[in-house]
């Protein structure tokens, strides 16, 4: 029987943390076939009580409090794997809570497929009412992707459009061991929308052979606070995400044709959404709307970083031939 262990990376989050830690303790994956560690990355509410309330436990499995004080997620969940020991290594979050069979059908995905890594089910806990102007086509920046009912195979050359993400992704240990952990420069911190860690992980995996698979029914429902729930907070997402993807393109090149140094299919879609905006906004459809100049915010970040990054290259070489 395979063994896993949950890794999850908190700060201050002490009532979501004890919602999770509840839901993971009631999986029907045998107790002694799976550990919970949590990364507690400096944390000053009760998250430590909350911790030692779970590790005394004994109608569960092993729960192995960690703290790690360099502040960034990227910082905790590394720490924590590196403590791991089971066959797996299951990701989610301290606002998450999975259904009582995640892990049984995470295994299954593995057992069945023979997948590297396997990309679970991320539904909504909507803590205010989901407004008009948000439909599912963004729910992606809630970190809630709609990926659908069935399950599908992820690899290079196939389908790339499902990604797996920090709520709810498991990888073969032999896969990290091989790949390392997140890179840390471009993990969340406390106050930033940066979060392309989960997106370079997902890549590197990709490009080094390994093969994953979505799988609809490991599921997880993630908490969505009333203060994500703005125009303001999607549109900063967005512009940062755009940037951030920018950032990670020279490590993984890729054959697109280009045009003024974007790829050709880029300004395609921009063309696209600009057409989709003049035409939801005339329909008055607010979610479409929305969708469309959302996007086009992202084009603008990743077109921002792309013709930035050539600039500032050059004035650091410009630099040190005059120190010199």
């Amino acid at each position: 029987m395979s063994t896993f262990s949950i890794v999850i990376a908190t700060r201050n989050r002490e009532s979501l943390l004890a919602q999770t830690l509840e839901a993971l303790f009631a999986q029907t994956w045998p107790r002694d076939q799976f550990e919970i560690i949590v990364a507690d990355n400096g944390s000053t509410d009760q998250t430590a009580a909350v911790l030692e309330a779970a590790r005394v436990r004994t109608d569960g499995p092993v729960v192995h409090p960690l703290h790690v004080p360099t502040p960034g997620k990227s910082h905790a969940v590394n720490a924590a794997v590196a403590v791991s020991k089971a066959d797996f290594i299951a990701y989610t979050d301290d606002d998450v809570r999975p259904e009582p069979a995640w892990l049984e059908r995470l295994a299954a995905a593995f057992d069945e497929t023979g997948a590297d890594f396997v990309a679970g089910r991320v539904l909504p806990i909507w803590a205010a009412p989901r407004p008009a102007w948000l439909s599912p086509a963004v729910y992606g920046v809630l970190a809630v992707p709609e990926n659908g009912d069935y399950r599908v195979e992820i690899s290079k050359g196939g389908r790339q459009d499902i990604m797996p993400i920090g709520a709810n992704m498991a990888v073969r240990r032999r896969v990290i061991e091989r790949l390392e952990g997140l890179r840390s420069d471009l993990g969340k911190l406390e106050g930033s929308l940066r979060g392309a860690e989960d997106h370079e992980f997902f890549l590197r995996m990709l490009h080094s052979g390994f093969r994953g698979v979505y799988e609809p029914t490991a599921v997880v429902h993630h908490w969505v606070p009333t203060g994500r729930l703005s125009r303001a907070y999607f549109r900063r997402w967005f512009f940062q995400n755009g940037k951030d993807v920018a950032r990670l393109e020279p490590a993984f090149p890729s054959a697109w044709t280009r045009l003024l140094g974007l790829p050709r299919y880029l300004w395609r879609e921009a063309a696209s959404d600009s057409a989709s905006l003049v035409a939801a906004t005339v329909r008055r459809n607010a979610a479409e709307r929305f969708r469309a100049a959302a996007r086009l915010l992202w084009f603008s970040g990743y077109l921002v970083e792309s013709w930035g990054a050539p600039m500032r290259l050059r004035g650091r070489a410009s630099d040190r031939s005059q120190a010199g």
